[in-house]
């Protein structure tokens, strides 16, 4: 691969509980994007996307990479890493700086960021992302884009996300062994909302969940800038788990009966469907109603679902959910999923798939890639831009471009 071409390529790696994801993909002359590799493998040492064996993990990314090293042709040493786990924590915080010039320069927004995030941390926490909401100059009207704009005094209200110290070095760790350098890390509901939402639903207001194997992550969307973020402790191995255990079978097969015959909504049962499954032990077989299903797994959903209800309750995040929900990631894909979300939420609540256009839409078009699809839309947006880095030697903590500023980035 030439070195212009190399240069254009931008690597994408989500590390989830139940499976890890390379996509690569190359952005054409014309400023198109292709997709030139997809590779995945089981993911082996982590729990609720905490890496608790860092030998299984590595051989996890090892596998994906070499998958997608294959197809692509080429040799992967870096990508954008999603990250995510019961030990991300989110924070508001306000700061204010005086604007030095008598209009608001880059170094003036690099100023108020920075006194926006000096919080007292927990022990063993660090900074993850720093998420303007939206700026305000001399105590006027919100603004989301502040450059240039005259003023003696700027504030910022942030959204902070924060991680285990231990926890992303673990990450970072396991990356390195499989070969791989982290050259940024994104919470993965960030990068999930990248690939879902559209520009209006970012406007008007929207929540996303990502039901992924370990946790469920959630975001709320609002004027175009991050609003909230909660990672809940219960996702989609807690189904597997509850059919293994109701139905006394293998992990295996409550897999096989969960994707092939799994509902969580009554009314979607229409013939009441005859599922043989295997026994425990693997000798025997017995034949189970999928009623039998809809009773063990609509409990989970709903667990869930008022999980999530109780955030948007406590943290008064209804009045910006305008446009409703959307779930994405494997979990989502649960038949009748979506209708207990909006039965309980009382909201409208919609299916997430990344909007890939024309890019392998039959391989990519799935809630199973929101991640993956939005850490690589990410990446090459980044490069398009020209943004740089202002500090962090490897967590993406403020990013800039010298000309204008996005109002929510990683």
């Amino acid at each position: 691969m030439s070195k212009v071409k190399r240069d254009s390529v931008s690597v994408s790696i989500d590390i989830g509980t139940t499976k890890i994801c390379v996509l690569v993909a190359h952005k054409k002359p014309d400023n198109s994007v292709e997709v030139l590799a997809v590779g995945r493998a089981p993911s082996h040492g982590l729990k609720k996307g905490i890496v608790v064996d860092i030998a299984k993990t590595v051989q996890s990314i090892k596998n994906a990479v070499k998958e997608a090293e294959f197809i692509a042709q080429m040799t992967i040493d870096r990508a954008a890493v999603g990250i995510s786990g019961s030990h991300i924590h989110s924070y508001n915080s306000l700061g204010a700086a005086p604007i030095k010039k008598g209009f608001v320069k880059p170094q003036d927004i690099i100023n108020v960021l920075s006194a926006a995030k000096a919080i007292a941390l927990p022990e063993g926490q660090q900074i993850l992302h720093v998420l303007p909401k939206y700026y305000t100059i001399d105590d006027n009207e919100k603004i989301l884009d502040p450059l240039g704009m005259s003023g003696i005094r700027l504030e910022a209200q942030v959204h902070i996300i924060t991680g285990s110290i231990a926890s992303v070095q673990n990450i970072v760790r396991c990356c390195q062994m499989a070969g791989i350098e982290a050259e940024d890390l994104v919470l993965e509901q960030l990068a999930s909302a990248e690939a879902v939402l559209s520009h209006d639903e970012r406007e008007l207001g929207v929540g996303v969940l990502d039901i992924g194997g370990g946790t469920s992550d959630f975001a709320i969307y609002q004027n175009g800038s991050i609003r909230h973020t909660k990672v809940l402790p219960v996702a989609g191995n807690h189904f597997t788990h509850d059919l293994a255990i109701g139905l006394q079978t293998t992990i295996s097969e409550a897999l096989r009966v969960k994707e092939e015959f799994g509902l969580s909504h009554e009314s979607l049962i229409k013939t009441n469907q005859i599922i043989s499954i295997e026994n425990v032990e693997g000798k025997s077989k017995r034949i189970i109603n999928q009623s039998e299903l809809v009773k063990i797994l609509a409990p989970r959903i709903e667990e869930i679902v008022h999980m999530l209800k109780k955030e948007i309750s406590e943290q008064h995040l209804q009045s910006m959910m305008t446009t409703g929900l959307v779930l994405t990631g494997g979990g989502s894909l649960l038949l009748g999923a979506d209708l207990v979300a909006q039965e309980i939420l009382n909201v409208p609540v919609r299916l997430g798939k990344p909007d890939t256009g024309h890019i392998l839409p039959e391989t990519l078009d799935s809630p199973i890639y929101a991640t993956g699809y939005g850490l690589l839309i990410n990446s090459i947006e980044r490069k398009k831009r020209g943004m740089e880095y202002l500090e962090g030697p490897l967590v993406t903590k403020i990013l800039i471009k010298m000309k204008s500023w996005v109002s929510d980035f990683f």
